[in-house]
């Protein structure tokens, strides 16, 4: 089974990588972007669980290990 983990910056917190993004392709003639937030997308492979299990491990290391949960949130989907 395949599933996604992708985890962002909590809405609120400052993203300079987004900001700095933000500012070169303004300068670059792309003036029709406003804001760009960066974030990170993990594959991950998964055997021997059915797709709840699945989502509910996917959740709990997550929490633990993909995500700083204090400024980062996550969303996690079984493909």
């Amino acid at each position: 089974m395949k599933a996604q983990v992708h985890v962002k910056l909590k809405s609120g917190v400052l993203d300079p990588q987004g900001l700095a993004i933000s500012k070169s392709l303004q300068s670059l003639g792309y003036d029709g972007i406003v804001s760009v937030r960066q974030g990170k997308v993990f594959d991950i492979e998964i055997n021997g669980v059915d797709e709840k299990a699945a989502e509910s491990m996917l959740k709990e290391v997550s929490s633990k290990l993909l995500a700083n949960t204090v400024i980062e949130d996550f969303e996690v989907r079984v493909l």
